[in-house]
C-alpha cells in the first residue's frame, strides 16, 4: 500500500504525531517525466567534519570510552544510540559497516579519500563517486536536461580528470542556485556560442570544451521544466512537515524529489560534526534531527516506489576517539568508525565486522574507503573492471581496485 496514508501511518508511529487529519493528494513533480522504475540512484548524506560514531552506531557501555549515552534495540541484528528511536524500528532497511579504516584523520585529505577511493595526490585529480556515478549512469539518461550530480547545502568533491560536466551542482538546501533565474538572452548566447567554438577550435586544451559542456547544462536547467524538482514547496504541506523546516530536512526532500526526476547521485550536507568539546550534550539535540530526516526520507523512499533501484550511504571524514578529552570532547579517529548503508540496493537489518572492545581498532577484517566505494559502484551495475584514464595519461581503475562487501549486496 504505497500511499500517501501509509507513509503518513508510518510517521505516526514512528514520531508520535497527535493527528492524522490529512489532505491526501499526490506527490508530484510537475510537468516532468516520471521516474523510470530501472533507474537506480544514490543519496549520500555527507556528516561534515566526522561524526563520533561510537556515540551513534557502535555503543561501548560500561566502558570509560564509552560515554554517558544508553544504546537500545533495532529490528535489525545490533543495538544504536538512545537518540536515534525512529531509526531503531526501521533497523531492519539499513545495515552498519562497523570496520571501517581509513588512516586519514585529517578533515581536507579525509574528505578526498572517502569521496574518491584515493589518498591526495599532487599530481592528479580523481573523481568522486558522485562524479563516477553521474558519468556512467547519465550516459542512459538522454532526457536528463539539468545535471546528473547535485550537491545541496555544501560543496563537494569535483570530478578530477573526468572532466568539469560532472562536477557537483552546489545549490542550497532550499534549492536556490546562485547567479541562475537571469533573464536569458538569446543575442548573448549567440555571442557566447561563436567565442566558445573559437576557444574550442585553437587547441587550448579540454578547459574551453568542458566549459561549454557545463554552460549549456546550466541554460537547460534553467529552461527546463526539470528544474522544478528543486522547488520542494511543489510538495504537500504535510510531506515538508515530516521532513521538518530544517536546513537538512529541506535538503533531505529535495534529494528525493531529484532522484525521483532521475538525477542519479545526489549528496546532502549535515555538517557540524567536529566535537572536540561537549561531544555528549551536542548529540542529544544534533541526533534526534539526524532520525527524524533519515527515517522520513527512508519512508518516502518506499511510499513512492523508489526503495528498491536506491542507495543511501551516511558517514563523514572518519571516526573520533574513544578516548573523551578533557573538554568532554572527542577528536579525530579514522582507524575504527562505522558507516550506515540503506536502501533497496543494499541489504539492511545487519551490522558488518566489529571494533574491539575499547573501540580503538578492528577487530578483524577491515574495510576501506575503496571497498564502500566499490560496493556501490556494483549495486549499481557498473562494472568494477571499468578504467578510466588521467589527463597525464595515467589509467586509474574505479574505485581504485576496491573490494566488494558482500555481506550488504
Amino acid at each position: 500500500m504505497n500511499t500517501r496514508r501509509h507513509f503518513l501511518q508510518h510517521l505516526v508511529g514512528l514520531t508520535g504525531l497527535a493527528s492524522t487529519s490529512y489532505s491526501f493528494g499526490q506527490s508530484i513533480i510537475e510537468n516532468t517525466a516520471k521516474l523510470n522504475k530501472e533507474e537506480k540512484g544514490v543519496i549520500l548524506i555527507w556528516l561534515g567534519g566526522g561524526p563520533p560514531t561510537i556515540d551513534m552506531w557502535d555503543l561501548k557501555p560500561g566502558t570509560k570510552e564509552g560515554g554517558p549515552h544508553v544504546p537500545i534495540n533495532t529490528r535489525g541484528d545490533f543495538q544504536i544510540s538512545e537518540f536515534l528511536p525512529q531509526l531503531a524500528k526501521l533497523g531492519e532497511d539499513f545495515s552498519l559497516i562497523r570496520n571501517m579504516s581509513t588512516r586519514e584523520a585529517d578533515h581536507m585529505r579525509g574528505t578526498y579519500y572517502l569521496h574518491t577511493g584515493f589518498k591526495p595526490n599532487p599530481t592528479v585529480s580523481h573523481p568522486s563517486l558522485g562524479s563516477v556515478v553521474s558519468y556512467e549512469l547519465s550516459k542512459k539518461k538522454k532526457d536528463l536536461d539539468i545535471p546528473p550530480f547535485f550537491s545541496i547545502g555544501a560543496a563537494s568533491i569535483n570530478a578530477g580528470f573526468l572532466g568539469s560536466a560532472y562536477n557537483p551542482f552546489v545549490v542550497s538546501p532550499d534549492g536556490k542556485i546562485n547567479n541562475l533565474g537571469q533573464v536569458i538572452n538569446n543575442d548573448r548566447l549567440d555571442m557566447l556560442s561563436i567565442i566558445e567554438k573559437n576557444f574550442i577550435q585553437s587547441g587550448r586544451g579540454d578547459i574551453p570544451l568542458d566549459h561549454k559542456k557545463l554552460y549549456e547544462k546550466t541554460i537547460k536547467l534553467n529552461l527546463s521544466p526539470q528544474m522544478r524538482a528543486l522547488e520542494f514547496r511543489r510538495e504537500p504541506l504535510d510531506i515538508q512537515n515530516a521532513y521538518g523546516n530544517t536546513a537538512f530536512g529541506r535538503s533531505a526532500l529535495i534529494a528525493r524529489r531529484l532522484i525521483q526526476q532521475g538525477v542519479p547521485f545526489v549528496e546532502v550536507g549535515f555538517g557540524g560534526w567536529d566535537l572536540h568539546q561537549d561531544t555528549h550534550n551536542t548529540l542529544s539535540t544534533k541526533l534526534p534531527e539526524l532520525d527524524k530526516v533519515v527515517s522520513t526520507l527512508m519512508i518516502d523512499l518506499k511510499r513512492l516506489d523508489m526503495w528498491d533501484n536506491t542507495a543511501i550511504i551516511m558517514m563523514g571524514e572518519f571516526g573520533r576517539t574513544p578516548r573523551i578529552n578533557q573538554n568532554a570532547g572527542r577528536d579525530h579517529w579514522a582507524s575504527a568508525w562505522s558507516a550506515f548503508v540503506s536502501g533497496g540496493l543494499f541489504k539492511g537489518g545487519r551490522a558488518i565486522g566489529a571494533t574491539t572492545n575499547d573501540g580503538k581498532m578492528i577487530d578483524g577484517l577491515s574495510y576501506t574507503a575503496e571497498d564502500l566505494m566499490a560496493t556501490t559502484i556494483s549495486a549499481l551495475g557498473i562494472n568494477l573492471e571499468t578504467t578510466y584514464t588521467s589527463k597525464r595519461g595515467r589509467p586509474m581503475k574505479i574505485a581504485n581496485g576496491g573490494q566488494v562487501i558482500k555481506d550488504i549486496l
